[in-house]
């Protein structure tokens, strides 16, 4: 997959779109995906420019990495789901969509179906609520 600079998580990491960030650091970015398969589902993007995970640098790899264990932990002391899903495709054959690498981290439940990826947009208002737990646990003020 080659990269489009239009893409939007470019166009949000720069700032010409919206987003709903729960952390950022100099390498990478997390924001709640507006199109959730759960409730709670973000999404970690590498600021780097990179469509797939081969094209990425390894610090920006490793920074990935980091600030997905990162999240996906406060995600799970927020929402206290009994599994969380980590997922990460490469290519239109394997399921990715936008051509900027990035990791999904999506809160499971036993019983509980996931929604379709990229299908039903969801309530803003939901989003920030549910990012304001997630930001409250990755700052250890979580009640």
């Amino acid at each position: 997959m080659e990269y489009d600079p239009q893409n939007p998580f470019a166009r949000i990491l720069r700032g010409e779109l919206p987003g709903i960030k729960v952390y950022e650091d100099e390498l990478t970015v997390a924001i709640m995906d507006i199109m959730p398969q759960a409730d709670g589902h973000v999404l970690v993007l590498p600021r780097e420019a990179a469509a797939e995970i081969f094209d990425l640098s390894e610090d920006g790899a490793a920074a990935c990495i980091r600030t997905t264990q990162l999240v996906a932990k406060a995600v799970k002391a927020a929402l206290n789901p009994p599994g969380v899903l980590i997922a990460q495709f490469n290519g239109r054959a394997a399921g990715q969509t936008v051509p900027h690498v990035h990791f999904h981290i999506i809160p499971r439940r036993e019983g509980e179906t996931l929604r379709p990826h990229g299908a039903v947009p969801a309530d803003p208002e939901k989003l920030r609520e549910i990012a304001a737990r997630i930001v409250a646990a990755l700052s250890g003020t979580a009640a």
